[in-house]
């Protein structure tokens, strides 16, 4: 590598902590915070708040962490999707505003004492893990990710789930031809476009109704399988949006069904490549 090479690559923003990127977002799903047999916004933001005002007013005296964890599971409803995955009572809100979830423990949030040894996983193992995201999800597509959401609930769900983010970025560089660069998202239009998509993740019209579905898995209390769509009952060929149809827990009940939502994502699609070219 020469001098100039060397260069760029010192010059080259380095990927945020993708779990606490910044202000306005941040994610917990390792913490099993949508594994509540109610992970809805609504019920989450309810569950989050009261531990945090709990953690803030039990937790100052020496045996207050035993005395908040107790409370917790007496008046919380704990009933989970998938047993084998542990939801920790130490996940709190970390800002006054609401906009960051996270681990109560952490000693950010404790002028630099690090409290986790009283958690389930305890210091080392949550201190140390990494989720499959940043693994398999390309890094330039994880800074757009961030600099697209500016929401806890929906970047936790958007950020895990590999197929709904490296299908849609793989579609629309295909379409325009060359590979998307971070910064082609300063522009608001583009912005919005590509978070039309995402916040599919919460109102996709083909939502499948059963709390026990996450994406493409269903959770049936200790074992979890992976769901598939059957093209054959409506007498077509597999949908080339089937990994975002199984990411977006589509179920489907007839054929036009189907070509709604293709129509859905190839419009969004369109929609980005028409705009792109008068910008860039």
């Amino acid at each position: 590598m020469d001098l100039e090479q060397s260069r760029k690559v010192a010059d080259e923003p380095r990927l945020p902590v993708l779990c606490q990127p910044g202000a306005g977002k941040s994610c917990a799903a390792c913490c099993g915070l949508y594994n509540y047999a109610d992970s809805s916004r609504e019920s989450l933001t309810r569950r989050l708040r009261a531990r945090t005002r709990r953690f803030g007013e039990m937790t100052k005296t020496g045996d207050g962490l035993e005395r908040y964890a107790k409370e917790i599971s007496a008046v919380e409803d704990l009933r989970k999707r998938y047993e084998v995955i542990y939801c920790c009572e130490y996940l709190g809100f970390l800002d006054e505003q609401e906009r960051r979830v996270g681990c109560l423990l952490h000693p950010a949030q404790n002028s630099g004492i690090d409290r986790r040894v009283g958690s389930f996983y305890g210091q080392e193992l949550c201190a140390g893990y990494l989720c499959p995201s940043h693994q398999y999800i390309p890094k330039h597509q994880l800074k757009i990710l961030i600099k697209i959401i500016d929401d806890w609930y929906l970047y936790g769900l958007c950020l895990t789930d590999i197929d709904l983010v490296t299908t849609y970025f793989r579609l629309l560089s295909d379409k325009i031809g060359e590979e998307l660069k971070p910064g082609v998202f300063n522009n608001q239009a583009l912005k919005d476009i590509a978070r039309e998509y995402f916040n599919w993740k919460i109102s996709w019209p083909f939502r499948s109704p059963d709390i026990n579905r996450l994406g493409k898995y269903y959770f049936d209390g200790s074992q979890y399988m992976i769901s598939r769509i059957d093209y054959e009952i409506f007498d077509q060929v597999r949908s080339p949006f089937d990994p975002i149809f199984l990411s977006l827990s589509s179920c489907f009940s007839q054929a036009d069904e189907i070509e709604q939502a293709e129509n859905l994502i190839r419009t969004n699609i369109e929609k980005f490549s028409s705009c792109y070219p008068t910008i860039f």
